[in-house]
């Protein structure tokens, strides 16, 4: 691939293409469009809104996520599990009503009335001021809810395990049986969210409260008897991964962060795997 920054136009012809470079890597590019505000007269290019986003959110030192790193969080998650039905009991045995009326307003965080409204009023916010770091933040957090919430949909299929108001047997697991408790989708859209913000808003005030409603929303769904301890934790992981990769403070598999793409009448999102 030649260098410098693809526009829109590039990068979509390249979709699904590998070119070989001068150097020893192989680069390919890939489009994921995401519809916002389709035919919307917009403002800046994008090149423009590329050129800035790679200058402005660059990460010096990104973490390079590697396979002991994914060892450790399923060591944790395995001895997570031992707590499992432990904890559902001792959640169980001390419900009330006020614990539901909780739960009920915290579920709300990890639900797309929530989330998918802040990424639509940030996208809107961004093109209607001509803020284009606004921008590119609806961008990216439309970018991680996409990742966090296929991630959660395909693990759940495949590892079929059964809800706590299913089943007393937390180790039930069947695949592709259509039980789907793993990991818990409010809880990874909630930390999702509340990552992609808190990376952007660079606020310890802003970080703390973020993180507390996701872990709210986590509390309310064991609380509700629809998930186990470790379903929660799980959702966590997922959430703060993907997060995490699309703002690119974390690289795996030579994936780098997307570049948010705007121009006349579209808006899309860029991704590069070197390898």
């Amino acid at each position: 691939m030649p260098e410098g920054k693809p526009s829109a136009e590039r990068v979509g012809e390249s979709r699904g293409a590998v070119k070989s470079g001068r150097g020893p890597s192989v680069r390919l590019s890939g489009l994921l469009l995401v519809a916002l505000l389709p035919g919307y007269p917009l403002q800046l290019s994008a090149q423009q809104v590329s050129a800035r986003q790679e200058a402005a959110d660059s990460v010096q030192n990104p973490t390079v996520l590697r396979w002991w790193h994914g060892a450790i969080a399923v060591g944790g998650l395995s001895a997570l599990m031992l707590l499992d039905e432990p904890s559902q009991r001792f959640f169980q045995e001390r419900r009330s009503t006020g614990a539901d009326d909780w739960a009920r307003a915290l579920r709300r965080v990890g639900q797309p009335e929530v989330y998918g409204t802040i990424t639509l009023g940030l996208v809107a916010a961004g093109l209607l001021s001509g803020d284009a770091n606004l921008t590119r933040s609806g961008g990216r957090l439309a970018a991680t809810l996409l990742l966090a919430g296929g991630t959660a949909t395909v693990a759940k299929l495949a590892l079929g395990r059964p809800r706590p108001s299913e089943s007393l047997d937390a180790d039930g697991y069947s695949p592709f049986s259509g039980q789907d408790a793993m990991p818990s989708g409010h809880t990874t859209m909630a930390f999702a969210l509340a990552t992609a913000l808190a990376d952007d808003i660079h606020r310890p005030w802003a970080t703390v409260g973020l993180y507390t409603l996701a872990t709210g929303v986590g509390w309310s769904r064991i609380n509700d008897n629809r998930h186990w301890l470790s379903d929660v934790a799980g959702g966590a992981i997922v959430g703060i991964t993907s997060a995490k990769l699309v703002n690119g403070h974390w690289r795996i598999f030579g994936l780098r962060p997307p570049s948010v793409l705007f121009g006349p009448g579209h808006a899309g999102l860029a991704w590069r795997v070197e390898f």
